[in-house]
């Protein structure tokens, strides 16, 4: 299957637009009191992003789900407001949750929060490549899962935390949409960020090189001294399989 960038970008978007209406009709019950589809109020920004995607690159960088200051806010994977607006150049208005959490309100591109784990991987990525048109020829970056979940306080849920029924049914709807996005990219290596994307690779990709990537949350000692580093040195290692 050889696509051109606008139709690639066209089947990855008909692809995503099915995942965000599979997964609105989930249901999650407490301690999950709030969910955020950024595919649905933010979707202007992220089919713009993947007007970035390119077919056949070396590399797709697969993460978990939106972040409350990133993705959640704009609709970009790894979504750090500044990184976004003056590095990937966009810079879209995205509408609000029908549940908007009091205490986790969208700001769009007015977002006063860095979101640290992006601000390292696009920051990586700017260092590296100087243009975004050079690195996503190489490269491109997604998330697993595409919904955010809060508690009643507010407090981030990760997918891997939610009650076994409901992840049965969530990743079984998001591992489809991961190997459709596959099949379209035809990257040379999936890499998930993190021990959770790397394991959900492992299940959805099986027919691809996989492999994987430390995450750049501040929450890993390791990525606080110094994330990029530990990125180059894993690539490097890679490359040499491609």
């Amino acid at each position: 299957m050889n696509l051109s960038n606008t139709k690639l970008q066209r089947e990855l978007c008909k692809t995503y637009r099915g995942l965000a209406e599979d997964v609105s009709g989930l249901e999650f019950a407490a301690p999950v009191f709030h969910v955020y589809n950024p595919l649905d109020y933010a979707r202007e920004g992220f089919e713009e992003y993947l007007g970035y995607c390119r077919p056949e690159v070396d590399f797709f960088l697969l993460g978990m789900n939106p972040g409350p200051w990133g993705m959640v806010q704009n609709g970009i994977p790894f979504g750090d407001t500044f990184m976004v607006r003056d590095w990937l150049k966009i810079d879209s208005k995205p509408t609000r949750p029908e549940r908007e959490h009091p205490k986790r309100p969208i700001f769009g591109f007015d977002c006063p929060r860095p979101e640290i784990s992006g601000r390292r991987l696009w920051g990586w990525a700017r260092d590296e490549y100087k243009d975004p048109e050079d690195f996503f020829a190489r490269f491109f970056v997604g998330n697993y899962c595409p919904l955010a979940f809060l508690e009643k306080e507010g407090r981030n849920r990760t997918p891997d935390k939610l009650k076994a029924a409901e992840r049965e049914k969530l990743f079984a709807l998001c591992d489809t949409a991961l190997a459709r996005a596959v099949e379209l990219i035809r990257p040379k290596m999936v890499l998930g960020i993190g021990r959770f994307a790397e394991k959900r690779v492992g299940t959805a990709c099986r027919e691809s090189k996989i492999g994987g990537l430390p995450h750049p949350s501040p929450a890993s000692p390791k990525a606080n001294k110094g994330w990029a580093r530990l990125a180059k040195e894993k690539i490097r290692e890679y490359e040499k399989s491609l």
